[in-house]
Parts: C-alpha cells; sequence; structure tokens
C-alpha cells in the first residue's frame, strides 16, 4: 500500500477496531490516554500499561462507562522494570488472548533541555532507556504474540526532533533519532517473514504535560488536544493500512 493520503485524515468506522488486542505504554495520561479511549471507541480490546495505577484506573473508567469493553490494566515501570516483569506481562497476555494485534510505545521520559556539555550522565542514560531500551525489551518480549496475530502493527511514536536535531534537546532527541532507527531495522527484519508491521509517528505538537515541561511559557491552547489527533494511530492500528510498514508519518499537518 501507498500513502497517497493523509494518515491523519483517516476516518474510521465505528467498529474498525473491532476482534483486535492493542498494548499502550503510557496509558494513563496525554497521547496515551487519548489513543485507548479512541482504540476502544472503535472496538478494541485496550492493555493498558503504565506506573500509575490511579491514572490507568480513571482511564478503565471512562473506557467503560463510553461503552468500550473493559481493557486490562498492567502497571509497568519501565524504567525499573525486570525482565520477569516484562516476562509476565507477555504469559498474561498469552493465556487471556492468545496473541497481541497491536503495541503502541508512547511512554517517555523528556529529561533536561540543556546543552549537551553540560548534560547529566545519569539522566541521560535514565532517558536512553525508557525511550529505546525498554521499547525495545517490550518489543521482543511480545513479538510472539504479535506474530501470532493475522495483521499485527507496532507502533513508536517519534518526534520532529528525533528527524531534525534541535540544540539543547539532548538525551530526548537522540532516543527519538533511536527509535526512528529502531522502526526501520525491525520492519525491515520481519518483512516478507511475517505479517507484523511497524511504524512511526510523530504526534507535533500536542496539549500534553510533557510539552508544557518543554515549553512552559507557551498558551496551553496554542497546541491541540490529544483526543484531536489520535486519526493516524487508529489508521495504523487498524486494518485500514495494511501492507504499510517502516514509514514515519504525522499526526498533524506540518507546522
Amino acid at each position: 500500500m501507498s500513502l497517497d493520503f493523509e494518515p491523519r485524515l483517516h476516518v474510521a468506522a465505528p467498529a474498525e477496531l473491532a476482534g483486535r488486542v492493542i498494548a499502550i505504554t503510557g496509558a494513563g495520561s496525554g497521547i496515551g490516554r487519548a489513543v485507548a479511549r479512541a482504540c476502544a471507541a472503535h472496538g478494541a480490546e485496550v492493555v493498558l500499561l503504565g506506573r500509575t495505577v490511579a491514572k490507568l484506573e480513571k482511564v478503565y473508567d471512562e473506557i467503560v462507562a463510553a461503552g468500550g469493553a473493559a481493557p486490562i490494566i498492567s502497571p509497568l515501570d519501565l524504567e525499573k522494570a525486570t525482565a520477569r516483569e516484562y516476562d509476565a506481562l507477555a504469559t498474561a497476555i498469552g493465556e487471556r488472548y492468545g496473541r497481541l494485534d497491536g503495541l503502541l510505545h508512547n511512554a517517555g521520559l523528556l529529561g533536561d533541555l540543556s546543552p549537551i556539555e553540560h548534560y547529566d550522565v545519569p539522566l541521560w542514560t535514565r532517558v536512553l532507556h525508557v525511550n529505546v531500551t525498554a521499547a525495545f525489551a517490550l518489543t521482543q518480549v511480545l513479538l510472539p504474540l504479535l506474530r501470532a496475530a493475522p495483521d499485527a502493527s507496532i507502533v513508536f511514536t517519534s518526534s520532529g526532533v528525533g528527524r531534525r536535531g534541535r540544540a539543547y534537546w539532548g538525551a530526548y532527541a537522540v532516543s527519538k533519532f533511536a527509535i526512528e532507527g529502531l522502526n526501520q531495522v525491525l520492519a525491515d527484519e520481519l518483512a516478507g517473514s511475517t505479517s507484523v508491521r511497524v511504524n512511526a509517528i510523530n504526534p507535533g505538537r500536542t496539549r500534553t504535560a510533557m510539552r508544557r515541561a518543554a515549553y512552559p511559557a507557551e498558551p496551553p491552547e496554542a497546541s491541540p488536544l490529544p483526543e484531536s489527533i489520535t486519526a493516524a494511530w487508529l489508521w495504523l492500528l487498524g486494518p485500514a493500512s495494511k501492507g504499510v510498514s517502516g514509514r514515519s508519518v504525522d499526526a498533524q499537518a506540518p507546522a
């Protein structure tokens, strides 16, 4: 399939994701919460992954109140998670569903906006671990379940600073460059031998806590709400993008 149209303009059918099981990291707030709710609204059964149980429970309640299937809540702190916790998650999903149709890597750590010359080394390591290494480890442990699905989709949430570096964005920008590379490498490895497709999305400017931390002087209303930009995620996680892999798309029109 070619990208002859903008994924951000996709209009999902009411039951477009019916029968699909989709796991989402960072599902307690921001883009992760918005995409989880949108997936459930279009028929998916959602696995909510995050480190704050109270936030996941709130998203659970919102999905159920809106008429969606009751999600699974799976607390997972990507900074501290051990191999045993990753394995337990894979076992739980496997025992309940026998497969995984979608995996969205959305959790991320901003770190500091500071010059490379002064960047704190332990913080650099934390950002790279959460944003890249944890995504790699989670993908690796869930890949057998993704292979078991007839049309599985892995989606990485990237960033504009992961395509063109910008001063002072330090470890965050470097981690997003790495995510773009992981996306390409994994897509190429899986091409031809599996139905699993792999893509990345650049959200663009969005009204999230991370955006506020990065741009504290910016009026919140200058950025769209996460709920208004979920179309590209629904497209990549659903059947409409079948055959598309190794791409990096935009959730919003270029600024």
